[in-house]
C-alpha cells in the first residue's frame, strides 16, 4: 500500500497591472518549466511575515522591474492541477513607474481587457479574467 503525499500548496499574490490607457499587463512563462510558455497575470508566491499586498510589490519589482500600486481585492481563486494546489490572491494594481522588462519571463505585453481571451492562459487564471469582464460591465 503506497501512502501518496499532499500535492504542495502555495499561496501567490497576483497584479492585474493598468496602465493610464486602460490595458494590462501579462507576462508569458519562460518556456522550462511548469506551464511554460502560457501567458499569466504577474505575481508570486508570498514569503513568510509579508502581506499579500507586500508579496504583490516585492514580486513585480523582482519579476518586471516596475513600481506599482497595490489597488482592491478582486478575487481570490482556489484551483488544484494534478501537481499543485494554487490560493490566487489578485488585486487590481496601478503602474507607477519604470518601464516593464521581461526579467523572470520570456515576454510581456499591454492588452485590452477585450484581448485577454487571444492569449493561452493556465487554467487557474480564466476564472481572473471573467472576474475582470465581469467587474467592467
Amino acid at each position: 500500500m503506497s501512502v501518496t503525499s499532499p500535492v504542495p500548496h502555495k499561496i501567490i499574490g497576483v497584479a492585474v497591472i493598468w496602465n493610464h490607457q486602460k490595458q494590462i499587463l501579462i507576462d508569458r512563462r519562460l518556456p522550462q518549466g511548469t506551464m511554460g510558455g502560457l501567458w499569466e497575470f504577474p505575481g508570486g508566491k508570498i514569503e513568510h511575515d509579508e502581506t499579500i499586498q507586500e508579496c504583490i510589490k516585492r514580486e513585480i519589482h523582482e519579476e518586471l522591474g516596475i513600481e506599482i500600486v497595490v489597488g482592491e481585492h478582486l478575487i481570490t481563486i482556489n484551483h488544484t492541477y494534478t501537481h499543485l494546489q494554487v490560493t490566487l490572491t489578485v488585486h487590481h494594481c496601478h503602474h507607477v513607474q519604470g518601464i516593464p522588462q521581461a526579467i523572470e519571463c520570456a515576454e510581456i505585453r499591454w492588452v485590452d481587457l477585450n484581448e485577454l481571451d487571444q492569449f493561452t492562459f493556465p487554467e487557474a487564471n480564466i476564472e481572473i479574467i471573467t472576474a475582470l469582464q465581469n467587474s467592467k460591465k
